[in-house]
This record gives structure tokens, sequence and C-alpha cells, in this order.
């Protein structure tokens, strides 16, 4: 079936079983290679991606559900010439070990950052529930406080 969506905020029209996870037209069809496949069951969180800005597991959510929306990959997290303020954040506090998980959570990141720009500690574990193999956990806790001042600086 035909697909039409904005993926970081470029038209697309793709030619996909309406049923593939929107992971794989990503990675697949679109060749964007940022988002990544970990479980497969919508639990581990490394394949987030925004939907209509909201943080989606794309793992488990099927292509047919992105008609019409815009989405945006870690590929699109920044608009300029600049890092978004996540990926500043992630860089000054030096975050990944392996690095495999690290979109996802910082695609989660700037969907909560969004929503609340000033998160706590709780808010941080009510939200990010991606899981990191190295367990970089501590370094992404700075980082997520880190990137609230620079975006809040920004605005």
């Amino acid at each position: 079936m035909k697909i039409s969506f904005n993926i970081n905020g470029t038209p697309q029209e793709v030619d996909a079983d309406g049923n593939t996870p929107l992971l794989w037209v990503i990675r697949d069809v679109l060749d964007l290679k940022g988002t990544k496949f970990g479980c497969g069951k919508a639990a581990c969180g490394a394949c987030t991606v925004h939907v209509n800005g909201e943080a989606v597991r794309s793992c488990s959510y099927a292509a047919k559900f992105a008609e019409g929306k815009n989405i945006t990959t870690i590929e699109g997290l920044a608009t300029g010439d600049g890092l978004h303020p996540v990926q500043q954040a992630w860089m000054e506090e030096i975050v990944p070990q392996c690095g495999y998980c690290q979109p996802g959570f910082m695609m989660a990141t700037a969907a909560l950052l969004e929503k609340v720009p000033n998160p706590t500690d709780q808010d941080i574990d009510d939200n990010i529930v991606n899981i990191c193999r190295c367990a970089t956990y501590y370094r992404m806790r700075k980082a997520i406080h880190r990137a609230a001042e620079i975006k809040n600086a920004n605005t």
C-alpha cells in the first residue's frame, strides 16, 4: 500500500505492507539507520521516534498508522546547523558507552522536555523507561537535566 507522511520535515511516500513496523520502513526503505532495533516488543526503546511530537516505539507501530503524520527520527532532531539541546547535553556529559541505545534515549528525552521543561528525577524515572545494557543511567540523568538547562536558556 502507498503510505504518505513527512519524515524529518521531508514529504515521503513509500510502498509497503501497512502492517510492517515503521522501524523497518525507516531503516530499510528510507535508509535512515539512526533508529535502532532492540527487542522488537516495544520494551527497550532503542527504536523510539516521534510521531506528531509523541515518543513512539517504532518496532511495534504499524507503518499504515503513519499516514499523514509528521515523524522525526534522530537524524531530524536538530534543526539548522546547531545540535538539539539533548544532543549537546549528551556530548557534554559523555553519556554513551557502546551507544547503541542512545538515539532512542535522546528521542524519549526530547519528547519529555517538550511536556516537562524542568523535569525532576521522579519525572525522568516515570517517563524515560528505555533500557541501556551498559547502564549509563547516571550520566543520562545528568544529561537530561543539562538538556533542560540548555533548552530553557535558548527559549
